[in-house]
């Protein structure tokens, strides 16, 4: 199958890893599917590239999996690479953690991508599909303050290696990378000053010796969904800058 015939789906495209795993699907000529909360957002993807469509749904919302399924099926019949991208982080130490943080990390993180997966199987099935879910380097290492979207994170993984094992008599591969500190807008409801402290800490516990850049967790992505990787399944690759073994 040509690049010119897949049909990619990304969730959290609206900005960051999504936006440009999007884009990086949509330069190889694939159809991309942009899913997230925020239209705005979202029509910014799309203005990027002409390969990227909008689809507005939420995956942690009951229901919200489901309808992005279903719109696929109806719009596209065929799904041959799933990214579950979308994921949202709540700092607190732990005595300061509230429940309604805490239960929001975990339906985007880890129950949403349950579902929506759920949710395209049969299309994944049929298309002898990919899954990549974004995990991240802190899944496999302490990060005190965000102890909760570690955890979430540690529980895609688990997912992943559970899904490789079990959908691989079905043809469908499940893989993850795990990025390290990354440039994106994720920790945006930090102020400036918390912002700058945790980019110094990252790099300084980075020993590429900076920060990564969208583009190139992107880059994994594509490659780990690539027709040309059909042996590799289960595993989590690390874009970390070498974070995860320092």
């Amino acid at each position: 199958m040509t690049n010119e015939e897949r049909i990619v789906l990304v969730t959290g495209a609206g900005s960051g890893i999504g936006r440009a795993t999007a884009w990086a699907f949509a330069g190889a000529g694939a159809r991309v599917v942009a899913v997230g909360r925020g239209e705005a957002a979202l029509e910014a993807t799309a203005a990027g590239h002409p390969g990227v469509e909008v689809l507005v749904g939420d995956v942690a919302v009951a229901g919200g999996a489901e309808r992005i399924g279903e719109a696929v099926a109806e719009r596209y019949g065929r799904l041959d690479v799933l990214v579950n991208n979308a994921g949202v982080v709540r700092s607190a130490p732990l005595g300061e953690l509230r429940r309604a943080a805490v239960e929001e990390q975990v339906a985007t993180n880890l129950v949403g991508p349950a579902m929506l997966t759920g949710s395209v199987l049969p299309l994944l099935r049929a298309a002898g599909g990919v899954v990549v879910n974004v995990s991240t380097s802190i899944g496999q290492r302490g990060w005190p303050g965000s102890s909760v979207y570690a955890a979430t994170k540690a529980g895609l993984e688990a997912l992943t290696r559970s899904w490789a094992v079990e959908l691989a008599p079905q043809g469908v591969r499940v893989v993850a990378v795990a990025p390290g500190a990354v440039e994106t807008p994720i920790v945006r409801e930090l102020s400036p000053e918390r912002v700058a402290a945790l980019r110094e800490w990252q790099v300084a516990h980075t020993p590429a010796g900076r920060l990564g850049r969208p583009e190139e967790v992107a880059w994994a992505i594509t490659r780990l969904a690539d027709p040309a990787a059909s042996f590799v399944t289960g595993v989590v690759l690390p874009v970390d800058g070498g974070a995860v073994v320092a």
